[in-house]
């Protein structure tokens, strides 16, 4: 592959073009507008992103602007997954039936803390009843999970987002204090789910050698809010 965007470590080339093909270039924040999901969906297609991921009230707003550009991608339980299941199902349902074509469901991380990896399973199989044709990405909030509950916890939580029919797995909501993805997260992530499911590096990814990082880690998507500066990092 061509572009300037190297990894030293592996000697892997990652393009600009490429490294966008795999973005979700995200909008999540509590005071965004229609204008700002607007403006972030044109930019998101001038970029030649993948998708473009907004809150489940903007996918209106957002797969308006979109056209036949990027895919529109729509969160549900955000950012704390402390929603009933019900909740989560039904605003994943809303968000499809506008529009979106893959939900980013979170999980109740204080119940993956705990152990109780069948509440986890349960939770997710939920959603995915509800949108059996979306693409279904599961957020563990890997940071937190290193932290409280160690690298088990995060591998059993990967193993029932499987077992539950999810697409992805997903590092962070990039809102938890813990903090965002981590190339040992991604790496125990993708040795956990295997080649088939993917990976999606989200939260605190702001420069082109952090997205290679992952990428080479193992990531098959990245969450990034300043795409741009990425891939102007990539040449």
């Amino acid at each position: 592959m061509g572009g300037t965007g190297a990894s030293e470590a592996t000697g892997r080339r990652w393009s600009r073009a490429h490294v966008a093909a795999l973005v979700d270039h995200t909008l999540l924040k509590p005071e965004a507008t229609l204008l700002d999901v607007a403006n972030t969906t044109r930019e998101g297609r001038a970029l030649g992103v993948y998708a473009v991921c907004v809150s489940p009230s903007m996918v209106t707003a957002a797969r308006d602007v979109a056209g036949t550009g990027p895919l529109i991608a729509a969160v549900a339980g955000f950012p704390s997954g402390k929603h009933l299941s019900a909740i989560k199902a039904r605003e994943a349902q809303l968000a499809v039936a506008d529009g979106a074509v893959e939900i980013d469901m979170v999980i109740d991380v204080g119940a993956a803390v705990l152990g109780d990896v069948d509440a986890v399973h349960a939770d997710i199989a939920a959603v995915r009843a509800a949108v059996p044709d979306a693409v279904l990405k599961v957020i563990v909030e890997s940071a937190a999970l290193l932290d409280l509950a160690g690298e088990k916890r995060l591998i059993d939580v990967c193993r029932a987002a499987v077992d539950a029919d999810a697409d992805f797995v997903k590092t962070s909501t990039g809102f938890h204090p813990a903090g965002g993805a981590s190339v040992r997260a991604v790496e125990l992530m993708r040795e956990t789910v295997g080649p088939t499911i993917g990976v999606k590096a989200s939260g605190g990814i702001r420069t082109a050698a952090d997205a290679v990082a992952m990428l080479d880690a193992g990531a098959s998507r990245l969450g990034l809010s300043g795409t741009r500066a990425v891939l102007d990092g990539l040449g």
